[in-house]
Formats: C-alpha cells, structure tokens, sequence
C-alpha cells in the first residue's frame, strides 16, 4: 500500500485521499504533517472538514500526536465541529492541559454537546474553580444534572452512569411506547431497553427493545415487562458493575437511588472503559507505578511517583542482604556460596510473581474468597513443591558440575524446594492479607513477596550449607 497521500482536488479531504492509518494502526505521518501545516496556515474550512470525518476515538489520537501548542489550537479552530468526547478518549495530562487554555466559555459549549456521561468524565478532571466557572455558564436545567452527577464518589456508578434513558408508565400499550419515542426529538444517541416507572419515577421494570418490535402495537407494555432485571444502584463501585455486566452479559443497567427511582442508565462501552482503567491500574501497581502515570507526564512527575516505591524496595533489599552479613565467615571460607545463594534467591522471587500475578488478579475478579481459600493456597503450596524439586534436580546438578564439591548439589537442591515452596505461599499468602486489612494487594504485594523469597532463599541455603558442611 502506498504510505503517500495521493493527488486529489483541492476541497477532498485527507480522509478521502488516503486513511488516516497505516495497516498496523498507527496514525499516518502524513496525516499528521497535512493536519500540522493546515493548523499553522489556520485553514478553518479544511480542518472542519478533517474533524467532522473522525471518529472520537481517532479524533483522539490525533490530538496525543499533534504538539501541544497545536492541539488548543485545532479545538480553537474548528469550533462546534470538534467533538469535545474526544479528549476523553486522551491522557489525563493532555486533557488538562488543553482545557486549561481553553476559554471557559469554549468549554462550556463543546460541554453542553455531549452526554451526561461523557461531560461528568470531561468535567471530574478540572480543579474545583474550572469546574465551577464552565458549569455557571451552563442553562440551570443542564448544570442541575451534571451537578448531581458530580456530587456521587468518585469510581461510584452514579459519576459515570447516563442520565438520558426512556422511562414510560407501565400501562402503556406497545404502540403507545414506539409513538412515544418516535415523536420525542431527544432520545439518548443510542439505547438497548426503556424503563417502566411510576409516576415518581420508581423502578417497575425493563423492556429490552427486541422483544417490544416482535410485540403487536395493542399488546401493554406489563405483559413484557421484566421485573427482576439486574440494576445498580447510584452508590455501588464501579469495578462491582463490571464483574455484574461480565457474569450477567449486561449491555445496559438501569441505575437507582436509595429510594428506588430510576435516575441513570450504565452502558456497555461505559463498563469497557472501566475494565481497562482497573486492568491498566492493575499492571502498573504490579510494577510499583502509579496508576495515575501517563505517558504525557512530565519526568518530574513520573520520577516523584516512582520514588517512594524505590526508596522501600532498597530499604527490603537491605534487609535481605543483612541475611548474608550473618554468614560473612563462611561465604570467606567457601566462595561458591557467595556465587550460588543469588539463583536460589532470583528463582524463588519469579515463581512468587507468577502465584502473586494469578493470586492478585483472582482477588479483583472475587474468583479468590473465603470459600476456596485453602485449596487455592494447596494448591499452589504444592505447585511450589513441585517445580522446586524439579529446579533442585537441575541446580543441583549445575553446581555439582561447576564446582566439583558434590555436597552442594544437595546443598542448593534443599534450598531451591525450601525457597520455591516458601514463594509460592508467599505469593497468595500476601495479598490475601493485604485484602484482608484492606490494602490494594496489587500495590503492595510485589515488594513484600520479594522481601520472603530473598530472605527465605539465602538463609536457607547458607543455613544449611553452614550444616552440612561444619562451616563456622
């Protein structure tokens, strides 16, 4: 394919000459080039054009490839054709920092295009005076609606939830309902089921939209009612929704207050949004990064937030190298210890992440409880036997050939079941407790299973070469 953009008149647009990406999906330099100049130039009529053809998404990905300068000033110049949903769609540093150039009156009005949604999401980035200016400029009906959006915690279903849905009596007919929304000019840009409330808006039940085209138009809505549809309510945690639109393979939820009323709607492409934050969150802690950090931060951002968990995996290391400071006489009279206590330590701190990793995740999709606890840690109790006698056969041999002193074979084998044994109970052990006290086992665990597996590792196998070899 040619990677060119091809000739073309000179009112067609980029989209039109050439895609937007490369067969691998990344955005064209081309494009970016084209997009780049047209900006400096203050082309409004060609980059309305651009904008207008983009998806959110990739609309979005321009942005995150275009210099900062350049970003606030294609929102500035394409006006009401920008799609303000896009910078939800970039990081959180990009997405403040355009907002921050913006006029707030800009804000304002890209803000009262979007959904309910997409404008809490937009808005919960800004500091709290921002927020206040952009929704002041807002019509009251459509700040009071935000406003209560924002009041709900943060990570709650009611900051992320909808709040256009279609609510109809339930003594409607079929046809009733269709003419209903067929007339209504602002329906939500895209629904999978209405809802049946009463006049206080209190939750009656669902009918999903298939099975109100397959009804005959005198048929009453009741008859299709389903009252035991699954909902949400406004406090619960959004990581809790996921895993209820995952078991219950949900497109859409309905969401209620504590007396019941339907006040929202939570959505498929909402849910998907929320699993990738938790996964990425996730990942991070794993590695002791934070799970604000963005590829746009600054160094001294990225370098402050790696800092502290720096600072206590040297204080553990410490820790672990004071275990060799107690047998400093014999790793003197015996060199090989010295070169062969790393392995059995660095083999009994990746078998702990790897039960760690399983263990972590387990915990946050609740597959890991009170109910299979014990055949969970068993389980991996005897995994560690396993490999570690496997590992024990292979080093034990290793040093054997290396050294020439067959009694480190058995040496090292006895520390590599000790150690892989120890890792692997470690591994889930740890972040049981951790969830238990109520710490992010994700954030925690790492430092705290390596910690075991070297201290566990060197005295082992210092210790019990010490016996077995009468060392002093």
């Amino acid at each position: 394919m040619n990677d060119t953009l091809d000739v073309a008149p000179a009112d067609a647009t980029l989209a039109d000459r050439a895609a937007m990406r490369t067969e691998s999906g990344e955005i064209r330099a081309e494009f970016i080039a084209a997009m780049t100049a047209a900006i400096a130039a203050e082309d409004e009529g060609f980059l309305r054009a651009e904008v207008a053809e983009l998806h959110e998404a990739d609309l979005g990905d321009l942005i995150a490839a275009l210099a900062p300068d350049d970003r606030v000033r294609l929102v500035e110049l394409t006006g009401t054709d920008f799609d303000f949903s896009a910078l939800n769609e970039v990081d959180d540093a990009v997405r403040e920092e355009i907002l921050e150039e913006l006029e707030p009156a800009t804000v304002a009005e890209g803000v009262r295009e979007l959904e309910s949604d997409d404008a809490v999401e937009l808005l919960e980035s800004l500091d709290e005076e921002d927020k206040e200016e952009i929704l002041e400029r807002l019509p009251p009906s459509e700040r009071d609606v935000l406003e209560r959006s924002l009041d709900y915690p943060e990570g709650s279903a009611g900051r992320r939830m909808q709040t256009e849905f279609i609510a109809v009596p339930p003594a409607w007919t079929v046809g009733e309902a269709i003419d209903y929304m067929r007339e209504t000019p602002d329906l939500p840009e895209r629904f999978y089921e209405i809802y049946a409330v009463d006049e206080a808006r209190h939750w009656q039940g669902a009918v999903s939209l298939d099975a109100l085209l397959r009804a005959r138009r005198p048929v009453p809505l009741a008859e299709l009612i389903d009252e035991d549809r699954r909902r949400v309510t406004v406090t619960d945690d959004l990581a809790e929704v996921a895993r209820l639109f995952g078991k219950y393979n949900l497109v859409a939820a309905p969401v209620v207050d504590a007396d019941n009323r339907v006040v929202g709607v939570i959505t498929i492409d909402d849910v998907v949004d929320v699993i990738e934050e938790e996964a990425d969150e996730d990942f991070k802690a794993l590695g002791g990064v934070s799970g604000d950090e963005e590829l746009s931060d600054s160094v001294w951002t990225i370098a402050k937030g790696r800092f502290n968990w720096l600072l206590i995996n040297l204080a553990t290391a410490f820790l672990a190298s004071s275990v060799l400071g107690l047998f400093e006489g014999q790793l003197q009279q015996m060199v090989a210890l010295a070169v062969l206590a790393p392995i059995v330590a660095s083999q009994g701190g990746n078998a702990a992440t790897q039960t760690m990793t399983v263990a972590v995740r387990a915990l946050a999709t609740r597959e890991l409880g009170p109910n299979n606890a014990l055949r969970v840690v068993m389980r991996e109790a005897t995994v560690g036997l396993v490999n570690g006698l496997a590992f024990a056969l292979v080093t034990g041999v290793a040093a054997v050939a290396w050294f020439k002193t067959p009694g480190l074979g058995i040496v090292i084998g006895l520390a590599m079941v000790s150690n892989l044994v120890a890792g692997a109970l470690g591994g889930i052990l740890i972040p049981m407790v951790l969830e238990r006290v109520r710490a992010d086992p994700a954030v925690a665990s790492g430092t705290f299973v390596t910690t075991v597996t070297d201290v566990v590792g060197f005295f082992s196998f210092l210790g019990i070469a010490t016996l077995w070899f009468g060392l002093k």
